[in-house]
């Protein structure tokens, strides 16, 4: 699985601002892994790092906001990285996205000023 990586992209604000219990935005997460993995489930680099569970390689970063969440969705779409940007219903709000499993050197350049999330 060398340099197969799923990253995973949480609004900070969430917790800081907007004061979300900790279970609920790692739910919200949960909910867009399970999403990508059934999305892209037959593509073959989610194929290559769904064959050894216990090595998989996901990068969780943060934003900062709402609007650098959707910035980060438009510049992956218009670059055709398939991905899912969970929308928490029924009130409507983006919370993450998450990328399908990519080669790192495919997708790490669109996500490198972004933080580990802490």
């Amino acid at each position: 699985m060398a340099g197969i990586v799923q990253y995973v992209i949480v609004r900070k604000d969430l917790i800081k601002a907007l004061e979300w219990p900790v279970g609920a935005v790692i739910a919200q997460v949960c909910h867009a892994c399970t999403a990508v993995t059934h999305l892209f489930h037959d593509d073959p680099h989610s194929q290559t790092y769904l064959s050894d569970l216990d090595n998989m390689h996901t990068v969780v970063l943060e934003v900062p906001s709402e609007e650098n969440l959707k910035t980060i969705h438009t510049t992956l779409t218009e670059n055709n990285i398939l991905h899912k940007l969970w929308i928490e219903q029924p009130e409507n709000i983006p919370t993450c996205l998450v990328i399908k499993p990519y080669p790192k050197d495919s997708v790490h350049k669109y996500l490198k000023k972004l933080k580990l999330f802490k």
